[in-house]
């Protein structure tokens, strides 16, 4: 499986949660963001292999939520035909700056290529860059 497949996988999931709407897990009221704001360092960081959050204070309801996306990931990896074992780390970082609600999105293949994929708003979109030529591109992934 491509590195970029796996990726979407992980953007899906964590636009999922990050948009308070959880069809994925049948919870429909959830604010990562709210509760990102209120934690110490002001992120909230999720583990999807394991469905846990290891970085903040989330409310057992969204300690709830998170276990239940684990597995949904499981279920949306199955549905594109990739197993959950291609997978050595599958993370998302939420947090709010003045302009955007953001969220990073860190996958780490079996193959050991790892790659950090920023995104703003909601739905979540790759982040937006000026090149040394004046276009506007993607940022690039972080390694």
């Amino acid at each position: 499986m491509k590195h970029a497949e796996l990726r979407a996988i992980v953007h899906n999931v964590a636009d999922s949660l990050g948009s308070g709407i959880g069809l994925m897990i049948g919870h429909y009221e959830m604010d990562v963001y709210g509760e990102a704001q209120r934690s110490p360092g002001g992120a909230i960081t999720v583990d999807f292999l394991q469905g846990t959050v290891i970085e903040g204070e989330p409310s057992t309801s969204l300690t709830g939520s998170v276990a239940l996306y684990r597995d949904a990931f499981a279920s949306l990896c199955s549905k594109a035909g990739v197993s959950v074992a291609e997978f050595a780390e599958a993370k998302a970082r939420f947090w709010t700056d003045a302009l955007n609600r953001r969220f990073t999105v860190t996958v780490t293949g079996q193959d050991g290529r790892r790659s950090t994929t920023e995104y703003a708003g909601t739905p979540g979109q790759r982040v937006k860059v000026i090149d040394a030529l004046g276009r506007l591109r993607p940022k690039p992934s972080a390694a």
